[in-house]
């Protein structure tokens, strides 16, 4: 047995697999909490790449929710979605080809 461990924070400079449209960072999809049982979902690390703003409109349209594009000085651009979205829009990144399974972390509870 090697002594040789797989570093997943390791930054190798590479995307995945070479295919194109796949970014290669991952994608964090978080919850917050609101007040009472509101939440929102925030979905940041999209390569830049992408119209962040048809990714709102489709799902806004998909999962009948409102939703924005943020800046965050952090982060840079942000997506907010209204209600806890994480397993949809996880499922809408894979289906439209942004990012694979294990690109995404899903947060909370």
């Amino acid at each position: 047995m090697d002594n040789s461990f797989f570093n997943p924070f390791a930054d190798t400079g590479e995307g995945v697999g070479g295919s194109p449209g796949i970014q290669g960072s991952l994608i964090h999809i978080r919850i917050q909490q609101r007040n009472g049982r509101k939440t929102l979902t925030t979905v940041q690390g999209v390569d830049p790449k992408y119209d962040f703003k048809k990714i709102v409109k489709a799902a806004k349209k998909e999962f009948a929710c409102n939703g924005t594009v943020v800046e965050h000085p952090e982060y840079g651009e942000v997506i907010q979605l209204q209600g806890d979205q994480r397993e949809h829009i996880r499922s809408l990144l894979i289906k439209v080809g942004i990012a694979t399974n294990e690109q995404i972390k899903v947060h909370g509870f």
